[in-house]
């Protein structure tokens, strides 16, 4: 049970200490705390835990630009973050994590503000039919946590020409671009500002748990250990991966996100996947890599092979269904 709220408030703009600060944040939240950590990235694109980096992005746009990519740990899709964004975490134990009541807190705060806002689907927060806060969840050894964006005054024409949402997401989201689909709240709200906003989430932060929030402060012997996290963040393995020379490639969207499958083939066994996915399971793609590498590339080896692994049939019988396809 929650006893205990804190909200820390992050100085700087680098993508890769803000996300290991997050990561510190996860890994040393106490039992019964709730952290709202509040952060903002300085024209960035942030891409999950499983997504392909030159698919989601114009990296070489982005980085020509003065741009970052960052990957982060969570799943879900990718995204764009600039001044005009304000980035929001809740990190909590497993046992005190409640998505209604996360959710709470940001829906309060802009309805504090005047503008009628709701959830939508699996993690978008909408405002006037217009989404302005996509939301991403990880958990891992007993800890948790909830975050997004807000969008409030971000830069809508670099959102647009950096990220490269796929065909299949389009369609299935039946629009022609990104921008046509976002807003700023500053439209809906004009006199709103990035402190303001933050005032209002720490209000409804207090208000929805019912407890004075206390501002978290941080150790120099912790920002040590972040600075070292931020280090590894930013590594480019861990920010693009590797290319795989792939003999057969798969991709489609489904009802619980888009799913791309590559295959190297010799002799006629697999012998490397690369499995890139923004579903909010940032475990799926390891579970297919590791059903499938030293698998036959016979449909029905492959179909057992990922029936032992995944639980979920609709999932296991989309990508079988998917894959038989290249057959």
């Amino acid at each position: 049970m929650i006893h205990t709220i804190y909200v820390y408030e992050s100085l700087g703009t680098d993508p890769y200490l803000n996300i290991a600060t997050e990561k510190f944040l996860l890994e040393n939240v106490g039992t019964g705390e709730c952290i709202l950590y509040l952060w903002q990235n300085k024209n960035t694109v942030v891409i999950g835990r499983n997504q392909n980096a030159w698919a989601e992005c114009r990296t070489a746009l982005l980085e020509e630009e003065g741009g970052k990519l960052a990957r982060r740990l969570s799943g879900g899709g990718a995204v764009f973050h600039d001044m005009g964004n304000l980035n929001f975490t809740f990190l909590m134990r497993d046992e005190d994590y409640d998505l209604d009541r996360q959710f709470d807190v940001i829906l309060n705060a802009v309805r504090n503000l005047g503008i009628s806002a709701e959830k939508s689907g699996r993690n978008d927060l909408l405002a006037e039919g217009f989404k302005f806060s996509g939301n991403a969840f990880y958990h891992s050894q007993g800890h948790a946590y909830h975050h997004g964006t807000l969008l409030v005054d971000a830069d809508m024409e670099k959102l647009g020409r950096y990220l490269t949402p796929s065909k299949a997401k389009l369609e299935a989201k039946g629009v022609k671009s990104v921008r046509s689909r976002v807003t700023n709240l500053k439209a809906l709200c004009p006199t709103l500002t990035i402190d303001g906003l933050k005032e209002q989430l720490k209000i409804a932060f207090g208000q929805v748990y019912g407890f004075t929030p206390e501002t978290l402060v941080l150790k120099e012997k912790d920002q040590q250990v972040i600075e070292a996290s931020a280090g590894e963040l930013a590594d480019w393995q861990w920010c693009y991966g590797p290319k795989l020379p792939f003999s057969v490639a798969c991709n489609t969207r489904f009802d619980w996100g888009c799913i791309e499958i590559q295959l190297q083939i010799t002799s006629g066994i697999i012998d490397a996947v690369n499995v890139f996915s923004d579903a909010m399971d940032w475990e799926l793609p390891a579970m297919v890599q590791k059903a499938l590498v030293g698998c036959r590339f016979v449909p029905e080896e492959i179909k057992k092979a990922l029936s032992s692994t995944l639980e979920d049939p609709q999932i296991l019988n989309d990508i079988c269904t998917m894959m038989e396809e290249q057959f």
